[in-house]
Formats: C-alpha cells, structure tokens, sequence
C-alpha cells in the first residue's frame, strides 16, 4: 500500500469513528466493531466491509447510507460498502470505548457474569424482559437503587 493510499484509509477510519448507530448514537460504527475493512484502491476507490450485529437488524440499511454519506461528505466520490457477515458480528468487538460509553449512556455494557446496574453499580439486578428498547437489549432493573435499565446482550 502507497503512502497516499494508508493516509486515505486513515482519513476514512476517522470518519467512520463519527458516524453514530441509529439506535445508540453515543456509539460510533467502530465503536461497536461493525467496521471489518477499509480498502483503498491505487484510482482511490474505497470500499468498507460491515457486519450487521445480527440476521435483519433494522438498524442495517442506515447505517450502510449513514457510512456512504460521511465519505462522500469527505470527498470521497467512489465509495463502496459490502456486507461482511462470516465471521459473524459478536459483542466482543466493541470497544473498550465503546463499553465506557455504553455505561455511561445508563446502558450495561455485555458481560458474561453478572450485570451491574449502570445507575449505581450494584450486581443486585433482576432480568424483566428479554427484550429492551431494542432486539440486542434486554431490559433490568436494579434491585439496589431500584431504577430500570437495559443490559446490552452478549452476542
């Protein structure tokens, strides 16, 4: 890769790492690992692989517009964005970024063991629902401070 063509994809990666999620916008696309590659080609075409986080998330169609419209917003006038489904998204690529940020939105972020309350961090927490204000979510409340929550799911 030309020097030019990795300070393209340096440009592109910090303009993905401002495009929100619909449905969590403190989130960016690479906070939540969706971003699998940035390709630049030697005419200065691009192409950005994204993993949908599961099979039919709504979300999927703005963001792929979302991502476009950023790097056209940047310049870039041929900007292709494919889908990269294998290997499947997980929660573990989220970043260490994007849990704080999860936190502190009052969202616990995915963990394998018990789920703190955002509000107040006690692990006295009770499952409602398993669905919250969105499919990836589950809902919560806290047994401590009482206050509801939703727990991002581990995928």
């Amino acid at each position: 890769m030309s020097t030019a063509q990795a300070n393209v994809e340096s440009d592109v990666r910090q303009r993905l790492a401002g495009v929100p999620d619909p449905e969590i916008p403190v989130l960016s696309v690479v906070d939540l690992g969706l971003v699998r590659h940035v390709r630049v080609d030697p005419r200065g075409a691009i192409e950005v692989g994204l993993s949908p986080t599961y099979s039919g998330c709504p979300a999927t169609s703005v963001i792929k517009a979302s991502v476009e419209a950023a790097l056209r917003d940047g310049g870039y006038r041929e900007v292709h964005v494919v889908d990269v489904l294998a290997p499947p998204w997980t929660t573990e690529w989220i970043t260490s970024e994007g849990r704080r940020k999860l936190h502190d939105y009052g969202i616990a972020p995915p963990t394998a063991g018990p789920v703190a309350c955002p509000q107040c961090g006690s692990i006295e927490t009770t499952k409602l629902s398993e669905f919250g204000s969105t499919p990836c979510k589950a809902l919560h409340r806290c047994e401590s401070c009482r206050e509801p929550f939703d727990h991002f799911k581990c995928i």
